[in-house]
């Protein structure tokens, strides 16, 4: 009786291939922490100037000259870093030090 349970008849109808969902869940999570950081970059930048992007401001120190790309290792993995140049204001980050290329 024990072998025609409904359980035994099915067996493994669902199958979870564990590499894969590791892998995406790695994706998930890097691409997760990458947004972070842009947007902390971001808000940053938005801090220096006085003046959040494409906005009109008496306050305004400086005005946002785009990006460069930067990579970074995390323990999440390798994320690509938007590091906003500014006109007139030097963009230094406390997020990211200066020459640093892997977290610590």
């Amino acid at each position: 009786m024990g072998s025609d349970t409904p359980n035994a008849k099915l067996g493994k109808v669902i199958q979870i291939d564990e590499a894969q969902l590791r892998g995406q869940l790695g994706d998930l999570v890097r691409e997760s922490v990458e947004e972070t950081l842009n947007a902390l970059l971001d808000a940053e930048a938005d801090d220096l100037c006085r003046a959040k992007r494409y906005e009109r401001s008496s306050e305004r120190v400086s005005t946002r000259a785009g990006h460069y790309q930067r990579s970074f290792h995390t323990k999440a993995g390798e994320v690509t870093l938007k590091m906003p140049k500014l006109r007139s204001v030097p963009f230094e980050t406390t997020i990211v030090e200066r020459y640093r290329r892997r977290e610590s």
